[in-house]
């Protein structure tokens, strides 16, 4: 824990990328193989299963501490963060360990059988062996919070060096279902790759932003300029569902999200097509909702994200159907390495076979022979139901990661509001004590409505601004949430909009995000309820 600890501190304290690669494989070469495990399965999003849930946890912290509620909820709000809470109030240790990394995770999760006074002894034995730094990430472990700000690329670059293997087959072996307690170094680092799971995915290619910043578009003559010849390319819709590989492998099927989620029960629909595929086969697309032949908005698929039991019901509402636009496997043959023109080749003819075409649709071609034709046909996303328009180099291979040059999205203009912001809540990290939180309301009469809430797209020194004005103009406190003083407007964008039961203005945005400040406008020129409406 120590080492895991000390490498927790280091990366956090650079946003130097070679030196954040330094630190990796230094710890990599100072720890045992299991610990190696566990890390990069940490750093994958492998969490261990949470043994105690956050407010015994924070009791039995109280008790030790001998501290009332009241102040620990005030250190708390100041905090923002639970483990760092605790790490800090707890007295300090008056013993030390040398567990490894592996050892404490075994006994976080051996601890699913004991009972609470045997889960709260443990506890308190374990933080009087542990410093402040090591109490501080052991409890991201416990409590299920543990994030770090470090890529999976950095991860796997590092690991690379270390090995002297390729980084793409180290890549592609971390993902799939895989835990540290069954997958050892020793196979994820051997020379060949049959031990590989059948299920396991590859690592997605992802397409770059095209526009300079998230909402400042090229223009056609731009893209002239930085593309070239748009003969070069291939034009598709960009559809707003949920990234997917289907794969069909030794006669068994497998759907994975882009999340590394294997979701091959939450799609039943699908499985027929998949089930008629030849052997070794690995299919990308888009999964969504369809009914009569369209598809529909993402938040009718989200009926169906997260839900343990897909009823009859929810089936009728939310059918789904994917739309396929790649083909990184064939014959059991990795062709990823093939042009994108012929891995369309091979796609096209896989789906003209199918006998499930409305299920296994293709991603359909969109024809232009200039940059302006292809700009004013952008314009129809919205009534295709797309985001905007995916670009593709004809001659690209299918890369790994998000990567400039072959593969690009041309995404639509926001739509846009402007906002009074009436609540506001402190951030995360370093953002901890500025409220960077907000919630945004327009008007309904001579009421102000709240509709979306927005904690990106302000500059550091206009979030010192606005938290300046919020602890100046706070009128309630309901826990971590302070009711402000409705003075500030601003431009919010979002990428769609939808009626929603669930929110009192009636209505839903998808990606709400702060586009600017609008210092120039009064409060009373924000726009109203009516404005979101039209929209829908």
């Amino acid at each position: 824990m120590k080492a895991f600890a000390q490498l927790f501190l280091s990366l956090d304290e650079t946003n130097k990328t070679n030196e954040k690669v330094r630190i990796l494989k230094a710890y990599f070469l100072s720890v045992p193989d299991t610990d190696k495990m566990h890390m990069l399965a940490l750093f994958t999003g492998r969490k261990p299963k949470r043994q105690i849930n956050a407010t015994l946890v924070r009791t039995w912290a109280m008790e030790l501490s001998h501290i009332p509620e009241w102040l620990f909820a005030e250190s708390y709000q100041v905090v923002g963060d639970l483990a760092e809470t605790i790490a800090l109030l707890l007295p300090p240790n008056d013993q030390s360990s040398n567990k490894t990394l592996t050892e404490w995770i075994a006994e976080i999760n051996a601890l699913g059988d004991k009972t609470d006074e045997e889960r709260r002894q443990w506890l308190l034995d374990s933080w009087a062996m542990l410093d402040g730094q090591e109490r501080f990430v052991f409890n991201k472990l416990l409590t299920g919070s543990f994030r770090i700000g470090v890529s999976q690329n950095l991860v796997i670059k590092a690991l690379a060096d270390i090995t002297n293997h390729d980084a793409a087959t180290l890549t592609h072996r971390v993902m799939g279902k895989w835990m540290p307690e069954d997958y050892t170094f020793d196979q994820l680092t051997q020379a060949e790759s049959a031990s590989d799971d059948v299920s396991r995915p590859y690592p997605f290619f992802l397409a770059y932003p095209i526009q300079e910043t998230s909402e400042k578009q090229k223009t056609a003559t731009e893209l002239q300029v930085a593309l070239g010849d748009a003969a070069e390319w291939q034009a598709e819709w960009k559809w707003d569902g949920i990234r997917a590989q289907m794969i069909k492998r030794d006669g068994q099927i497998f759907i994975w999200s882009r999340g590394e989620d294997l979701a091959t029960e939450k799609f039943p629909e699908l499985h027929p097509f998949l089930n008629e595929l030849p052997d070794g086969t690995v299919l990308d697309g888009e999964i969504l909702s369809f009914a009569n032949g369209l598809p529909l908005p993402f938040n009718v698929l989200q009926t169906r994200i997260g839900r343990k039991n897909l009823s009859k019901k929810i089936l009728e509402e939310s059918p789904v159907a994917t739309i396929v636009y790649d083909v990184l496997e064939y014959g059991g043959e990795d062709i990823r390495q093939k042009t994108q023109s012929q891995r369309r080749e091979i796609l096209e003819s896989l789906q003209a076979a199918t006998a499930y075409p409305e299920v296994f649709r293709l991603s359909a071609l969109i024809p232009f022979d200039s940059w302006p034709e292809l700009e004013a046909t952008r314009t129809l996303s919205r009534q295709m139901i797309a985001e905007g328009i995916m670009l593709k180099r004809k001659s690209a291979h299918y890369q790994v990661g998000r990567r400039r040059g072959d593969w690009w999205k041309w995404k639509i203009d926001p739509l846009s509001v402007d906002a009074v912001m009436i609540y506001a809540q402190k951030g995360h990290g370093r953002r901890a004590d500025l409220y960077t939180d907000y919630t945004f309301a327009v008007w309904d009469g001579d009421k102000l409505v709240p509709f979306a809430k927005a904690y990106s797209g302000l500059t550091d020194e206009e979030i010192r601004k606005v938290d300046n004005f919020v602890k100046r103009n706070t009128l309630e406190k309901f826990g971590p949430v302070r009711t402000v003083k409705p003075r500030l407007v601003f431009e919010i964008g979002f990428e769609g909009i939808n009626r929603s039961t669930r929110h009192k203005s009636g209505i839903a945005l998808r990606f709400p995000r702060i586009l600017r400040w609008r210092t120039d406008k009064p409060m009373e020129e924000a726009d109203t309820i009516e404005t979101l409406r039209a929209l829908l």
